[in-house]
């Protein structure tokens, strides 16, 4: 494929979507050097939390703390709103039915709701068992990284609202395409991130 077919890493829309398509370059690009940017905190945060991981300054530790069920639950609820966003994305680049674009996002929302509302129950729970940012390094260390995830994911969340509002108000315009395809590569990278929380928080913790 030539430049003119392939403009950035991530699903290009083709000559189809002609004005979305010349859009995309630069937008995108630029959204993948923020992307690398959130990279490094996230990078500089997990690497707080596993010096901190034994810190608890006699307090709650991952075994007190940690339930590995719910987070299991929360995993599945990303990795399966990844697919569901994957989805809404080749339905935009091969035009299929609007219906069918809106449908695949609006359950990519609920499956992001769904995952807020499980780790805020989980966050409360943690409270109530003495797990508190000011407790120890280790929890502020956890408090620190974790819940940032959650904030990125509720942004992510409110910015899909504003997205199917733009979609009900002025359809399938450049600017929803381009926000369409931005908020793509924030969804994907927010489930890559959280695989790196299951796997080290969660699962490392608890091992």
């Amino acid at each position: 494929m030539n430049s003119t077919s392939t403009r950035h890493p991530g699903l290009n829309l083709g000559h189809a979507h002609g004005e979305a398509h010349e859009a995309s370059e630069e937008l995108v690009f630029g959204f993948w050097v923020f992307m690398m940017s959130d990279l490094i905190i996230f990078g500089l945060l997990f690497a707080t939390y596993i010096t901190m991981l034994g810190g608890t300054a006699g307090g709650p530790g991952p075994h007190e703390l940690f339930e590995l069920k719910s987070a299991f639950i929360e995993t599945m609820l990303l990795l399966i709103s990844s697919f569901t966003f994957g989805m809404a994305s080749l339905a935009l680049k091969y035009r299929s039915d609007r219906k069918v674009l809106v449908g695949w996002l609006v359950v990519t929302l609920l499956l992001g709701l769904g995952f807020i509302a499980h780790e805020l129950y989980d966050f409360h729970k943690m409270f109530s068992e003495g797990g508190v940012p000011s407790r120890s390094g280790f929890l502020s260390a956890f408090f620190a990284l974790v819940p940032l995830h959650g904030l990125h994911v509720t942004g992510a969340c409110i910015w899909l609202v504003a997205l199917l509002g733009q979609i009900a108000v002025h359809g399938l315009d450049t600017p929803t395409k381009t926000g369409l395809m931005r908020l793509a590569i924030l969804w994907h990278f927010l489930d890559v991130v959280w695989i790196g929380i299951f796997s080290i928080v969660y699962l490392g913790g608890i091992a």
